[in-house]
């Protein structure tokens, strides 16, 4: 058989699928995750052929998951494809979570076919309209012959808004032949961005030399356009100590010396009391997010009278939740490179100070030493903090950690900590459950060399368990992580609280996850001492294999409230219910 070769930038015929295929194969596309369907298997035949490797979920959403975390590791926008209809609409939640982390992404999405639209067909469904509000754009393809032109047009807006596009195709138009060109991406979309405007870029250079007590926080954008370095070289000329966005906690190096940890829900102590010192307010690639800037500890952290410099890429986001002195709109990694060299202009030379490494390390030190001392409590049968704690020691250099959502997860916050970028995938303010598992699976094919681990609360490993067979069936040897409390732990917390410990749905029952996990075809262990636990990973880790860890832990020791700011002491008005008034509780 004589294969015919694309020639790039040249018309030739081809069938829609093939356009589409040909323009996956240009952006460098190496694989797809989904469930196959029959709105889309003309494309679909053509994937081994292209070297585009399909990756089949158990379920629509654990693809989004994947792809999301794909993309926060590997940088190259990750796609996603389902049967039009049910298919679609199951990834929903996912493609929702992807859009809030501002995470590239192109979802393929069949419709119905335009001969039958309107009538309510089999799997028919509006699909732009649902993805409309949880997507940067939605791309409707109007003609066979636009299926290149609105593919590009997808991966275009999906890189330079960050975030998640629909590329919305009648499965009719899938068929036929067409007359087009393939273009290469830089013909059609733009990787390097600037640094912002020169005046704010001076302003931002004054403002810092200027500052008595200056603190950066570094966020996912400076993960996403590879700028610690920079973020390094700024902290090191300013003694500035420097934060990390909420769980972003691979946004700057942890054994740093200026390092002082996580800001936001469970963050570090030392990052927020020394954030309340700051008199200016370097705020690199993260948009202050209003849950990740919350009290925490009862410590009211985010100073109200500091001057903020804020860098975001996306216009949308300065200045969005907190007034800024000096809005810059640019690349996170150029922007500071500029205010670095501005610095410098002003001032050649700048004394350390050294008093402020001291706050900082004793800071540090403080906290460590609370953290171990709260996890070194007695469990029954092991305090959740002990089981991170033991994780976190045994954990290679190189290994990727995703966390869910809920109390040990979260909780997980304090304890990670990463010398490397993007090495922390974290389900963020969207918040779902059932996100650690399949983004693990996804991360660990961005990174087949590196260990993938994956913290997991039991009520959300009921939502993602189904995914072990995927990595059984795909060889994706991640490592799941499933802290086994029976029951909804985040929520519980909130009953205990503000509910006087009536419990309703929060306690759950679970199987052996373990046995579970081996019925599919993976390893699986149960661990009911911490002493054991760093050595059963390391195990795992070597083996290579798809793990399961059922870590059975204390569901009596939790986290704070999870929304504490969004609860209040319940009231009751009608007699039937006074008794379920805060006020009667001790009557």
């Amino acid at each position: 058989m004589v294969e015919t070769k694309v020639v790039r930038g040249t018309k030739v015929k081809m069938t829609p699928s093939e356009a589409i295929v040909e323009t996956l194969v240009a952006e460098g596309v190496k694989h797809i995750s989904g469930i196959l369907g029959s709105a889309f298997m003309d494309m679909l035949d053509l994937l081994p052929t292209a070297g585009i490797r399909f990756i089949g979920v158990r379920h629509e959403q654990s693809a989004a998951h994947m792809e999301d975390a794909y993309c926060r590791v590997s940088g190259v926008a990750g796609v996603v494809i389902g049967q039009n209809g049910p298919g679609m609409t199951n990834m929903v939640t996912s493609v929702a979570a992807a859009n809030q982390a501002h995470t590239p992404m192109v979802v393929i999405s069949p419709s119905a076919g335009t001969p039958t639209v309107g009538w309510d067909g089999f799997q028919e469904c509006d699909q732009v309209s649902i993805f409309k509000a949880i997507t940067k754009e939605t791309v409707r393809v109007t003609h066979p012959g636009r299926v290149a032109d609105c593919l590009r047009t997808a991966f275009r807006i999906a890189y330079a808004e960050r975030g998640p596009v629909l590329f919305d195709i009648p499965r009719d138009y899938f068929y036929g032949e067409v007359e087009d060109q393939i273009l290469q991406p830089h013909q059609y979309r733009v990787n390097e961005r600037g640094c912002g405007s020169s005046v704010s870029l001076d302003r931002a250079a004054e403002i810092l030399a200027e500052a008595e007590y200056p603190v950066i926080i570094s966020g996912r954008g400076t993960v996403d356009s590879d700028g610690i370095e920079e973020i390094k070289n700024i902290a090191e000329y300013l003694t500035a100590p420097v934060a990390v966005s909420y769980m972003h906690n691979d946004a700057f190096p942890a054994d740093h010396p200026l390092s002082v940890g996580s800001i936001g829900y469970m963050g570090s102590k030392a990052a927020m009391n020394t954030l309340k010192k700051a008199d200016v307010i370097l705020a690199v690639g993260t948009r202050l997010s209003v849950f990740g800037t919350l009290p925490c500890y009862d410590i009211d952290y985010f100073p109200k009278a500091a001057r903020i410099i804020q860098i975001d890429i996306n216009p949308r986001q300065i200045a969005r939740t907190h007034p800024v002195e000096v809005g810059i709109i640019g690349d996170a990694r150029e922007a500071s490179r500029e205010i670095l060299s501005r610095l410098k202009a002003i001032n050649p030379t700048i004394k350390q100070e050294k008093g402020r490494m001291v706050e900082v390390a004793n800071e540090k030190q403080k906290w460590d030493e609370e953290l171990v001392k709260l996890a070194m409590i007695d469990g029954t049968p092991i305090n959740p903090r002990r089981a991170l704690l033991e994780l976190t020691k045994v954990l290679p250099e190189n290994a990727i950690v995703t966390t869910d959502i809920g109390n040990v997860s979260s909780t997980a916050n304090a304890y990670l900590k990463f010398n490397r970028s993007r090495r922390h995938i974290a389900a963020l303010t969207f918040g779902n459950t059932g996100f650690a598992y399949p983004s693990a699976l996804g991360a660990k094919l961005a990174e087949p060399n590196s260990p993938v681990i994956a913290i997991v609360g039991d009520g959300a490993w009921g939502m993602s368990l189904h995914e072990v067979s995927t990595a059984v069936e795909e060889n994706i040897p991640v490592i799941a992580c499933v802290f086994n409390n029976n029951a909804w732990c985040a929520e519980k917390k909130n009953q205990v609280d503000f509910y006087n410990n009536r419990f309703v749905g929060a306690d759950i029952q679970n199987p052996d996850f373990a046995e579970v996990a081996r019925s599919m075809g993976a390893v699986g262990i149960r661990v009911e001492k911490p002493e054991e636990l760093g050595a059963v990973i390391k195990n795992a880790i070597s083996s290579n294999k798809p793990t399961v860890i059922d870590i059975q832990v204390d569901g009596t020791q939790l986290a704070p409230p999870f929304r504490k700011d969004a609860l209040k002491m319940p009231t009751r008005l009608l007699e039937k219910y006074a008794h379920l008034d805060y006020k009667n509780w001790d009557k």
